[in-house]
């Protein structure tokens, strides 16, 4: 039964978090978690609280977050006064980067469209939109 002061291993807080024990090592050495305690026999020992760490870090990753956007996140849930106006306003900056990147994404997916519909699909590849268009060359009329 694990308790909020429970000793784990660093393979049961890797499983339980789903992540790698070198994930975890390298978030310690980029202190995104704390140090662990070290057990007499030199292993790492951990609670349930660094999970929760991990399982925090995890899902803002998945929202597009980066590890140093992360770093802030973390300080921040700690600040009682000014923390969640922050965390909004990280948020919103993250959701307008991400807005940014889909309308660059839908503005090449476009021009690729648009040189897939003007290729044949066969002929000389001097003659080939696609090529063209990759090459830096005029399309030919």
């Amino acid at each position: 039964m694990n308790t909020p002061h429970a000793s784990m291993t660093i393979g049961a807080v890797a499983k339980r978090a789903g992540v790698a024990i070198d994930t975890i090592r390298y978030y310690e050495r980029e202190g995104l978690l704390p140090e662990p305690l070290r057990r007499a026999s030199g292993y790492r020992s951990y609670d349930e609280g660094v999970v929760q760490q991990l399982l925090f870090i995890r899902r803002a990753k998945d929202l597009g977050f980066t590890l140093e956007e992360i770093r802030e996140l973390l300080a921040l849930s700690a600040d009682r006064h000014r923390g969640v106006k922050a965390v909004k306003h990280r948020a919103q900056e993250r959701l307008a980067a991400i807005e940014a990147r889909i309308a660059e994404l839908t503005r090449v997916r476009d021009g690729l469209e648009q040189l897939i519909d003007a290729c044949p699909g066969h002929g000389s590849p001097e003659q080939c939109p696609i090529l063209r268009a990759l090459t830096g060359q005029e399309p030919q009329a």
